[in-house]
């Protein structure tokens, strides 16, 4: 059972979340006629945010477009924003993309995208490529997994302060504290105890531009915690 508290309006939209998700994308699930692959390292995502498939001669016998019904193949990609850190349910956000498989460049494929649906612990959303098209990702959601990975490795200290930005809002008999997420605008908290677990979004008091920023923003959180407000994104049961 879960519950689910309001998302602070300065976060992303639904848009520009699955931006971000495909942006710091490596791999993803490819369904087609019925069957199912595992590609890694083999797309790209454009300007647009169109995905274009790099298919070796030894990936699916779909690769060839010339075998495709006129107006491209039906298809679906799945990708998964799994969070950095070992925290329960490290599944933050599924992103699926439904659409036809046409030619590009070469032997590449594009998904011409019909439908592009955002799920998260919140519920689910769809989202029109045209929206998709006009939306930008988060300045740092390529970098996210390295600065978090760098926050929690390397600035300990750091780590052990942040549970004071929570004040009131942590819960009580909390046994874990970790940096759980991080865009431009906030740093997320998932704070683990017993039965179940709390995220809690610590906005930045100005959007951070790249890694650098970042990094001033959070000092700037943990000099003056009594000022930050709190926002509380979710609440979860194992």
């Amino acid at each position: 059972m879960s519950t689910h508290g309001t998302v602070a309006p300065t976060g992303p939209s639904a848009a520009e979340h699955v931006r971000t998700v495909l942006a710091r994308a490596v791999s993803l699930s490819l369904r087609t006629a019925g069957q199912e692959y595992d590609l890694i390292g083999m797309h790209t995502v454009g300007p647009d945010g169109a995905v274009t498939l790099h298919l070796r001669n030894d990936t699916p016998p779909d690769r060839d477009p010339g075998e495709a019904p006129r107006g491209g193949r039906a298809a679906l990609l799945e990708f998964t924003d799994i969070a950095p850190a070992a925290v329960r349910r490290r599944v933050r956000a599924r992103v699926s993309v439904f659409g036809r498989l046409t030619p590009a460049d070469g032997d590449d494929l594009r998904l011409e995208a019909t439908l592009v649906r955002l799920g998260t612990p919140a519920g689910a959303v769809d989202v029109g490529p045209g929206e998709l098209a006009r939306a930008e990702a988060d300045p740092l959601a390529v970098e996210e997994a390295a600065l978090l990975t760098h926050l929690a490795d390397a600035h300990a200290d750091l780590t052990r302060r942040l549970p004071a930005l929570a004040g009131h809002r942590l819960p009580a008999g909390v046994v874990r504290v970790v940096p759980y997420a991080l865009d431009s605008r906030s740093l997320t908290l998932r704070c683990e105890y017993d039965g179940g677990h709390r995220d809690l979004r610590l906005p930045f008091p100005a959007p951070a531009r790249d890694a650098a920023e970042a990094g001033e923003r959070i000092r700037r959180l943990l000099s003056a915690p009594c000022r930050c407000p709190h926002h509380s994104s979710a609440r979860s049961r194992p």
